[in-house]
């Protein structure tokens, strides 16, 4: 072994440092270690992310000490971090910390500790002294002989009786107090139970055979499980889990929206019982702490949770499960700005280990990697004892407008459908992808729009607190008495657009005898929110649920025989190429939710644009149309996954000098870049202003990814940026 050590410190300097190893400390630094190093005039904790032979600094500090009995960090994830540290143009250091969380990096987090009381043998006579001189205390040496080793605070409870008694009992040396780790659970106090494994339909059983033959001998090494919504996906994930497990291996599960993740974790834990850990960012950092050194550990062998649970310690994976993994929410918005699917696909390649990617409606990308025989198609086209989909009407209500000579929120045809579920006992969903009462406050008179004083959009009313809010930076405002135009004044305030708020007001006065409930990002604050609105729609004390995306994915109801989509165009007219491919993804989504149970379901359509190819292919469950469709348009148009797409954010509360710098970066990466690279900006980002920041986008097209990231990794690490940029 060499004695060198390659170290990242918990600095964004862009550099890794080495270091001389000591004959002491040589058999525990290994490549992933925490250790302890002279920096600069003090001490800094590192990772060790390489052992190399030799080195170019003549005289080497040496590592001071390790931490922890073995490595925080596999080999298999450091070379993860240092991939993504390549291709996403980060610096090591930055790429470590998002393989490690927060409670885990930081000095001085630890496992909670509890006082245990443990009896100690004595003889029957000493005891039966007790008895008359201290009852209290012979009644807890009592409970404690019966019950063993107990927490002191659950013994005081248990016996009735204060910690003096306990004391007493602990300076006669009838017991002995210990202090234990308590581990911190997130799942404690949900009782659950316990499932076998659901008989397979014949295109379960031939999806569970190709994913035990990838767990078994990674051919194929990717499986992309193609299931319309309700076809049994989960169950698949399950018993192939199973297998993986049945072989000594673990697993990783990954959901893309935390109000997913009680719903999957109950079916999981219902399956495998306590061996299962939750990760994500709902969790308190303590939960989070404990969660991943139970990992860490080996006692749970099955993990689930959103992005970040990608990065999980398991010991010896055999299993990675992307579930939908066509979801905008496995992109992360800050660096390493990765997407855990494609991160997920090259942890398997490096960890050897099998992954499963399912969907409804897969991602175009990853439908054309089947096609080139990068992944292998498995498709589930029935629902489970072939239940029907459930049927799709569009509603134009363009027609419905000039029929009226008045725009309503609701159509004629959604109102009647509602009545009718709630005379039947029926449940109903209706989605909307925007929360608020209005998206904008307008004056009739001089046309003057509320705006945000940080971001260049406009503020959205929200009538429960009755004021304006900006849904980009959290601004609050209050609702001003008159239009703020010193030249127009006009008292009369218009509500343009709508929001869940507004939807659930106008259906509470529509159906004032349903029990209605709102489930978007203002109402889920609490921690047990999702469960809890989850849990009573499921048993039925909820007719209506009303909510953004969040309710559109993933979740299993028999009871809803109705979806109504209140504005299907929300999407589609927004600046960005896989617009349509959201807005089909997300209508399919979301009629997936009607008709999982006995009756036959239905889902209502309101649009003003009925004829986009994207409605109409989600209308007919067309995913094959549509893809065929949109790839034809992204190969003309030289979009991925026929190009490789880089878009550089430039920010600073200067728009003159973001646009300068800007400027002067693209003329030194130009000349580095190869000729087959299509490059635009700096240009305005379409949302120029950000909380008082103005944003600035460069755009870069090309087939290769290395062609790009290379020659920007170049000019970024010898840039002199402005202070503020």
């Amino acid at each position: 072994m060499p004695s060198i050590a390659r170290v990242v410190v918990d600095l964004s300097i862009d550099r890794e440092f080495d270091y001389s190893v000591p004959d002491a400390l040589k058999a525990s630094v290994q490549v992933g270690s925490r250790v302890i190093v002279p920096f600069g005039r003090g001490r800094r904790t590192g990772f060790v992310v390489a052992r190399p032979e030799t080195s170019d600094v003549p005289t080497l500090k040496p590592v001071l000490d390790v931490v922890g009995e073995r490595t925080y960090i596999g080999e298999d994830v450091i070379r993860l971090a240092r991939w993504m540290s390549d291709y996403y143009a980060v610096p090591m250091e930055r790429a470590v910390r998002t393989v490690l969380p927060a409670p885990v990096r930081r000095r001085g987090t630890s496992h909670k500790k509890q006082q245990v009381a443990i009896p100690v043998a004595v003889e029957e006579a000493a005891a039966t002294g007790l008895e008359k001189k201290a009852p209290k205390q012979a009644l807890a040496l009592h409970y404690l002989q019966k019950h063993g080793p107990t927490p002191v605070p659950d013994l005081v409870k248990a016996c009735s009786i204060g910690h003096a008694a306990v004391k007493g009992l602990e300076a006669k040396g009838f017991v002995r107090i210990d202090q234990v780790d308590l581990l911190r659970n997130p799942l404690a106090g949900y009782e659950l139970i316990r499932t076998g494994p659901l008989p397979l339909m014949p295109q379960q059983a031939e999806a569970l055979e190709q994913c035990r033959a990838s767990i078994d001998s990674l051919t194929p090494p990717v499986v992309l499980l193609h299931g319309v919504t309700g076809s049994g996906k989960t169950e698949v994930y399950l018993q192939a889990i199973q297998h993986a497990m049945d072989k000594g291996k673990g697993a990783i599960v990954l959901v893309p929206e935390i109000s997913l993740t009680p719903q999957t974790v109950d079916r999981f834990r219902s399956r495998f019982g306590e061996g299962i850990a939750v990760l994500h960012s709902e969790l308190s950092d303590g939960e989070r702490h404990d969660e991943w050194h139970r990992i860490w550990r080996g006692d749970a062998r099955i993990v689930i949770g959103a992005r970040s649970a990608l990065f999980a310690p398991v010991q010896s994976l055999g299993l990675i499960v992307v579930d939908e993994e066509h979801e905008p929410t496995y992109k992360q918005d800050e660096a390493p700005r990765y997407h855990a699917r494609d991160v997920a696909v090259m942890r398997g390649r490096i960890s050897g280990c099998a992954v499963v990617l399912g969907s409804a409606t897969p991602a175009i990308e990853s439908y054309n990697n089947c096609r080139n025989g990068k992944y292998h198609l498995v498709s589930m086209p029935h629902r489970v004892d072939h239940r029907q989909m459930p049927s799709m009407r569009v509603v134009d209500m363009r027609r419905q407008a000039e029929q009226e000579g008045k725009v309503y929120i609701f159509s004629r045809d959604l109102v009647d459908a509602i009545g009718n579920r709630l005379a039947r006992a029926e449940q109903t969903m209706l989605f909307l992808n925007r929360r608020g009462y209005s998206t904008s406050l307008q004056c009739p008179a001089c046309g003057h729009v509320a705006e945000c004083r940080q971001c260049s959009v406009a503020m959205t009313y929200h009538k429960t607190s009755h004021e304006l809010i900006c849904h980009f930076c959290g601004d609050r405002q209050p609702v001003p008495d008159r239009c703020p135009d010193p030249e127009c004044g006009d008292p009369a305030f218009k509500y343009a657009g709508l929001g869940t708020q507004r939807v659930e007001e106008i259906i509470r006065k529509l159906f004032p005898k349903a029990r209605i409930h709102r489930m978007d990002s203002d109402t889920m604050t609490r921690k047990d929110s999702y469960r809890n609105v989850l849990g009573d729609f499921r048993t039925g004390k909820i007719d209506i649920l009303v909510g953004t995306q969040m309710i559109a994915k993933g979740l299993h109801f028999p009871n809803v025989t109705l979806v109504g989509v209140v504005y299907a165009d929300m999407s589609l007219h927004v600046p960005d190429f896989r617009a349509a491919e959201r807005t089909f993804q997300l209508l399919t989504q979301v009629a997936g939710r009607a008709g999982r149970g006995d009756v036959v379901g239905e889902v209502i359509v309101q649009t003003y644009t009925p004829h986009h190819g994207a409605i109409q292919a989600a209308r007919r469950l067309d995913y094959d149309g549509f893809a065929d469709q949109e790839l034809a348009f992204r190969r003309e148009a030289g979009y991925p996954p026929f190009s490789h797409l880089v878009i550089l954010t430039l920010k600073g509360p200067s728009e003159t000098r973001v646009r300068f710098a800007g400027e002067n970066f693209m003329k030194r990466l130009s000349p580095l870049l190869p000729a087959s690279v299509m490059s635009a900006g700096p240009l305005p980002a379409p949302l120029a202003r950000l909380k008082g920041v103005y944003r600035f986008h460069i755009v870069l097209r090309a087939r290769s990814a290395k062609s790009m990231t290379g020659p920007i990794r170049e000019v970024m690490q010898g840039f002199a940026w402005p202070a503020d940029v």
